[in-house]
């Protein structure tokens, strides 16, 4: 059979045409024109703490549109083409005026972005519950990272739900590609994301880099790499490898803190006597007390069942207490650091600060 006479048959074989999905009504491209992706200057950033949004929208122009990532704690300021350095002195100079230290402002141009709720409700509404089963039935595959960050049903549901409507916002209906497929590729992006948000940027994208490295030069030679091989392999120097595996086994540490958890109970802490040792002594026992009291406390709880937030190990909890408390880093640098917002490391570390609470009040009995 030539290739003309398959493409015909491709073409008018019933069985494989695919009835157009709809939605409120709607098909699916008769949705995508009627709220069309429109290019616009953004402004991204982060804060040291929330802002009054309803303040900050006022101090800026009238078309301008202010959204909030609350999981990330990511401000975004959209305006018209042509106005994203105005936009972003304006910002710098309203968070000053205000007390508000920005992280990472960064004004870009050209960026295509439609509003769902510009979309019919009906058809948003149907499309919405729709492409959430899909990415359900799709993310079976990854579903033992989404546990990892995410333990509750509802929770992963929602987030599913944020990521339809995120690729709902960043569908160009111009590059004829289907909305199902251009959410797919995005999807096991949103996925790596949750580890990045989690663990923290420049750890995680490292940890990633040296897995898929040390794969490759497995999958080509048949034996794990030598340290100077891997270097070499990913075109880096010793000393910068090694400052990389340094971070990484930091974060399979911090990971792995259930094997730290020997409970208060269960850990005899040989404590010197006051009357017979220098101060600067009782002040190391103090903060080795704490800081086992601190792993003790963010270390998943044996008792939760698999699908609750405590049963998984707190990992930004306990970076974000350590190192402020004990590293010298304060929450703006740590947030910049690890690549998250100021708000998630507070969510984090007031469930440390109500399990390290407990813990003391055990050590102090």
């Amino acid at each position: 059979m030539s290739q003309d006479m398959l493409t015909t048959q491709l073409a008018t074989d019933p069985a494989r045409t695919r009835e157009p999905l709809v939605f409120g009504g709607l098909t699916e491209a008769e949705g995508w024109a009627l709220a069309p992706i429109t290019p616009r200057d953004r402004v991204h950033f982060r804060t040291d703490r929330e802002l009054p949004l309803t303040d900050f929208r006022a101090a800026l122009p009238a078309e301008v549109e202010v959204t909030y990532d609350e999981g990330d704690g990511l401000y975004r300021v959209d305006g018209e083409t042509g106005t994203a350095e105005s936009l972003a002195g304006l910002i710098r100079a309203w968070c000053a005026a205000g007390g508000y230290a920005t992280v990472g402002l960064r004004p870009e141009t050209g960026v295509r972005r439609r509003a769902p709720r510009d979309l019919p409700a009906a058809f948003l509404d149907g499309l919405c519950r729709h492409y959430c089963r899909v990415s359900l039935k799709r993310l079976q595959r990854n579903m033992s990272t989404i546990r990892l960050h995410l333990p509750d049903n509802d929770d992963v549901d929602q987030q599913v739900a944020e990521w339809v409507l995120k690729a709902v916002s960043q569908y160009d209906e111009t590059k004829s590609v289907p909305f199902g497929a251009f959410l797919a590729t995005q999807l096991s992006k949103w996925v790596h994301d949750l580890g990045r948000n989690a663990y923290g940027r420049t750890a995680a994208d490292t940890e990633n880099k040296q897995q898929k490295a040390v794969a490759a030069f497995t999958a080509e030679h048949q034996r794990r790499p030598s340290e100077k091989e891997l270097a070499a392999y990913m075109g880096q120097s010793v000393a910068t490898l090694r400052r990389n595996s340094q971070t990484v086994a930091t974060l399979n540490g911090l990971r792995n803190l259930q094997s730290l958890d020997g409970g208060a109970d269960t850990v005899e802490f040989v404590v010197p006597d006051s009357a017979e040792v220098p101060d600067e002594i009782m002040g190391e026992a103090e903060q080795s007390l704490l800081s086992h009291a601190l792993t003790a406390a963010c270390a998943p709880d044996p008792t939760a069942r698999r699908d609750q937030r405590a049963a998984q190990p707190n990992v930004l909890g306990w970076a974000t207490w350590y190192l402020t408390t004990w590293g010298g880093q304060t929450k703006t640098q740590l947030s910049a650091d690890l690549g998250t917002s100021v708000r998630n490391m507070n969510v984090h570390a007031d469930r440390a600060e109500k399990a390290l609470k407990e813990r003391l009040t055990e050590l102090g009995g």
